[in-house]
């Protein structure tokens, strides 16, 4: 069926609707609302903006005894791809992320799915002793472990030689990834259950009664329903999980004091950083340094996260 020209033609656009002036209360509502966001500005620029662009900068300057400062390019960089106590640092860390998180993931997630099944009493009270840990902050943790791995002094070498079974050395170089280890999974393991404990309370409820008529038993609702459906908790406590292991600093500085032999300056590249900045005075390299773990944080980040997409992708095709 065919129209006319009459009635399709487009009509001519009429004037613009005048703008409504903005009302006096109006007005006030936004400067207040900017007025509230200003702090937040004030101390993001100041206490994160500002430094990474001056790290930035120094990362591009060489520290020399003759001439001062003196433009580097990228050099620090190229000096840092090729150093041997970085690549070590960061080999160790990503060995430590490999064997630590899924532990402590498992471990989390393993505990979010018990409280969460109703059949663990006093499950308010078993929720708080395991989040404590969490609350301890890790200078505290790191000294408490490093007393109870003491082989001279601490608990558990006495327990182990009271019983005729030895002394062993949790602070020897061979042991102290796995000690270290231990410690980060004690203070963490809380903290990612609460995250996925707080997804799984809330996925509706009619997901449960389905599965229920349909025969479903415990495991097979955790693994069919419930740990699909807090896949984004889950994504979220990885991504934690890589920058924190990447950036891990305060337990093996403190470490250091009792286990010289086993922590070297160079044994995680934060800690490699700090030693290079404010001991060896080498700002302008610990800077790099920086910078380059930031990138790499960034690019294990993004590839765990597109694995995790590529893995939904996948699923959703095949149901």
């Amino acid at each position: 069926m065919s129209h006319s020209p009459a009635l399709t033609a487009e009509r001519p656009a009429g004037p613009p609707l005048p703008k409504r002036p903005t009302s006096p209360a109006k007005r006030k509502q936004r400067r207040a609302a900017y007025l509230f966001l200003l702090p937040f500005f004030v101390v993001f620029l100041s206490m994160l903006v500002v430094p990474l662009v001056y790290a930035g900068y120094l990362s591009l300057f060489e520290s020399k005894l003759i001439g001062g400062e003196v433009f580097a390019g990228l050099a620090n960089y190229a000096r840092a791809l090729t150093d041997p106590a970085f690549l070590e640092g960061l080999g160790r860390v990503g060995l430590f992320f490999i064997i630590q998180v899924p532990i402590m993931l498992g471990l989390a997630l393993f505990f979010a799915l018990a409280l969460d099944s109703a059949r663990a009493h006093g499950s308010k009270g078993i929720r708080l002793l395991i989040y404590m840990p969490y609350a301890v902050p890790a200078v505290v943790a790191t000294l408490m472990w490093g007393y109870l791995y003491g082989p001279d002094f601490g608990p558990i070498a006495q327990i182990s030689r009271a019983v005729g079974l030895g002394t062993p050395d949790f602070l020897s170089p061979e042991s102290i990834l796995g000690s270290m280890m231990n410690i980060v999974t004690w203070e963490f393991v809380g903290y990612n259950m609460i995250i996925m404990y707080a997804a799984l309370r809330s996925i509706p409820g009619e997901l449960y009664e389905a599965a229920e008529i349909d025969g479903a038993g415990q495991f097979r609702l955790a693994w069919s329903v419930k740990i699909p459906a807090i896949r984004p908790a889950l994504m979220l406590t990885l991504i934690f999980s890589v920058i924190g292991s990447f950036q891990l600093f305060a337990e093996p500085s403190l470490l250091n004091a009792i286990a010289p032999d086993a922590i070297t300056n160079s044994f995680t590249p934060n800690y490699y950083a700090y030693n290079l900045a404010f001991i060896n005075q080498e700002l302008n390299f610990a800077a790099a340094i920086a910078f380059l773990l930031g990138i790499v944080i960034a690019i294990v980040s993004y590839f765990v996260q597109l694995g995790g997409e590529r893995s939904e992708r996948r699923e959703r095709k095949l149901s």
